[in-house]
């Protein structure tokens, strides 16, 4: 029963459930991010490059064999670069958000206040001096 209670305690504390709101999120901040990659940023990017779609964009490497749900079928092998892209296309539209939250962030942060718990540098040199001074 005692591990039962301290997993509840953990569970319940703040940091737990806060992590887990940003886990859903960050995954419908993905689906929204790969919607606009998609749906948007590539078409945009198809139209200044002869209006060629990078999603179907691949090197064959063997072609399929056979019926797809027949037996002796064989998948495509390919390298689906134009995936590749999207993903890439993805990524910068992912770190310009984040960039632009912490950015955010840090403008509306309140600065830490600094605790002045002794005399400055300036104010030791001055002691010292004033010592060395009565000493001589």
């Amino acid at each position: 029963m005692k591990i039962l209670k301290e997993f509840r305690d953990f569970i319940l504390t703040g940091n737990v459930i806060d992590l887990s709101v940003a886990v859903i999120l960050a995954g419908a901040v993905g689906m929204v991010v790969n919607g606009f990659t998609e749906d948007i940023m590539m078409p945009i990017v198809g139209q200044f490059s002869d209006e060629i779609d990078f999603s179907d964009k691949k090197i064959i490497l063997s072609p399929a064999v056979g019926v797809k749900g027949e037996e002796g079928f064989k998948p495509e092998n390919a390298i689906r670069y134009g995936a590749w892209v999207n993903a890439l296309v993805n990524l910068v539209i992912v770190g310009f958000i984040l960039f632009v939250i912490v950015k955010a962030y840090g403008t509306v942060r309140k600065p830490k206040e600094k605790k002045t718990s002794g005399p400055t540098q300036e104010e030791l040199l001055a002691e010292i001096r004033d010592i060395l001074k009565e000493k001589a």
